[in-house]
């Protein structure tokens, strides 16, 4: 059930690669000339054969064919793209358009997981661009210990992404106090006859306010019961999981989803394990405590989430 990536998110929890625009080899790249190009990295392996899918994937619009870059024990899926056309400032005003930005962001994933078929792959962000081979080389080189770590964490794994939603909160009619005829003769507005001295009367005010206090009771306890839920998915799935990361929640109320977003999380979890994810998520859905919320997933990915070389990438 793997999904195609919306480039709008910034992990494939979300269901989507990284779209982050990494600059021409640290040092900006100099002005273009015609015909010059610049070397776009989209993955790097340790192991396999990536060859095959270099001959079946075309990469970004406009540039050569994709092509292994040979750094030591690893290897670099490049691909020769103009530099007027992916200089710092183009990239900036074309990935601002959303039509462009998911071609760019369909074209990366399609090379990251066709890749990601033959050998260990790393994915690099979207747009990671060199001046020239020989600079890719040194920053290979540069932090190869690094990938190896992480060549070792995401071996023989793949990337689960699930979110959990509340569905949204029931709006209760507010009912104004009595009429001050109907407070006055002491009657109720449905029976016409005189309350219970021990009860607020329904029209009263004091009946309002409890109302409201109810509903704000029940509110309450609907949301804490939704977070408990979501925390419950989660301890389930890190049960399962080599690591796990949990993701920035978005906001779904501008595009139009009333619910609301209580966990968006990566697992990193070993390759032969997808029918053991499938029986906890349906243990997670037949279970009365997280009947108020929805639970989607999506995967299984390559390890988009866990493939950072930086230190402190992963909360467990």
């Amino acid at each position: 059930m793997t999904a195609i990536p919306s480039p709008s998110a910034t992990a494939p929890a979300g269901g989507t690669p990284e779209t982050r625009v990494v600059p021409a080899g640290a040092p900006a790249a100099p002005p273009a000339s015609a015909g010059s190009t610049l070397t776009c990295v989209f993955v790097v392996c340790r192991g396999g054969d990536p060859a095959p899918a270099l001959a079946t994937t075309p990469g970004h619009r406009g540039g050569g064919p994709l092509r292994a870059l040979p750094v030591g024990a690893l290897t670099a899926v490049v691909q020769d793209v103009p530099a007027a056309a992916f200089s710092e400032e183009a990239l900036r005003k074309r990935l601002s358009d959303p039509g462009e930005l998911e071609l760019c962001a369909r074209a990366h994933h399609a090379v990251v997981a066709a890749v990601a078929d033959h050998a260990s792959a790393i994915p690099f962000p979207l747009a990671t661009l060199y001046r020239e081979d020989g600079r890719v080389r040194a920053a290979l080189r540069s932090k190869e210990p690094r990938l190896h770590a992480v060549f070792d964490r995401i071996a023989g794994r793949v990337e689960w992404g699930v979110k959990v939603c509340a569905a949204p909160l029931p709006a209760a009619p507010e009912t104004a106090p009595r009429t001050a005829a109907a407070r006055d003769t002491g009657t109720t507005a449905e029976t016409g006859t005189a309350p219970d001295r021990g009860t607020p009367a329904p029209g009263t005010g004091r009946a309002y306010l409890a109302r409201v206090r109810g509903r704000h009771r029940a509110r309450e306890e609907r949301q804490n019961a939704a977070l408990r839920a979501a925390e419950q998915v989660d301890a389930a799935l890190r049960g399962i999981s080599a690591a796990a990361r949990r993701l920035r929640v978005h906001d779904a109320r501008p595009a139009g989803d009333p619910r609301t977003h209580l966990l968006n999380a990566a697992y990193l979890i070993d390759r032969d394990r997808d029918e053991t994810v499938a029986a906890t998520l349906r243990r997670l859905r037949a279970d009365p405590g997280t009947a108020g919320v929805h639970i989607e997933v999506t995967g299984p990915w390559v390890p988009y989430s866990f493939a950072a070389t930086g230190d402190g990438d992963d909360d467990g």
